[in-house]
């Protein structure tokens, strides 16, 4: 059973079209529910739009804990703002994420020497840092979908899955026991974003 985090804004009809594409068998649903979450076998959260707001969401709904609860002990997907909130804080709104992973969420900001459109959008290359059950029949180099003006920085280094360039190499997936997370949208990254998410749902950790 899968929960898809429902914190009222985000890109969830997409993320779970895709699951049901590919595991029609396996029973998933967007919930806000904290007890559908918690008796969830594995969870999603798909991420779209700004930091506060999502914390702000969370909260409403009463579901922040339950969902750092989830991160810690089963098969744990972000995706996008779902890694973001990983960390301990972010630039944008200056709002403290789960403190799952050290680091600091930062905007992009052209230099005197780079000019880098923001937001990051379009798709990009995936170099793959580590040996990861999610990169499955995943080739190093292959390209995802990215959209965002954040990302993470300062991520230590047996923590950090995937890097890409946009100006500069920064972190874009990240793997620490039972979570994965990609800054990249795997359900906008056609047959190679199915295939991340097929390994999500085979996962054994």
């Amino acid at each position: 059973m899968i929960a898809i985090i429902d914190y009222g804004i985000g890109n969830l009809k997409s993320v779970h079209n895709a699951v049901r594409y590919i595991a029609p068998k396996t029973p998933s649903k967007i919930s806000s529910d904290p007890d559908f979450i918690r008796k969830a076998d594995k969870v999603i959260f798909p991420g779209q739009g700004a930091m506060p707001d999502c914390i702000k969401e969370l909260d409403k709904r009463g579901i922040r804990d339950v969902v750092i609860e989830s991160a810690k002990k089963k098969p744990f997907l972000g995706i996008c703002l779902g890694l973001q909130l990983l960390f301990n804080e972010s630039e944008e709104g200056g709002v403290n994420g789960f403190g799952l992973f050290k680091g600091k969420i930062k905007k992009f900001k052209p230099s005197n020497h780079m000019r880098i459109k923001i937001p990051h959008m379009g798709w990009n290359k995936v170099q793959q840092t580590k040996n990861h059950p999610m990169w499955r029949k995943i080739n190093s180099g292959s390209s995802f979908y990215f959209v965002h003006s954040f990302y993470a920085a300062g991520v230590e280094s047996d923590f950090v899955a995937g890097t890409t360039n946009h100006g500069e190499e920064f972190t874009c997936a990240i793997a620490k026991d039972n979570i994965f997370a990609a800054q990249f949208h795997p359900e906008k990254s056609s047959e190679l974003g199915l295939q991340l998410l097929d390994n999500f749902i085979s996962w054994k950790v």
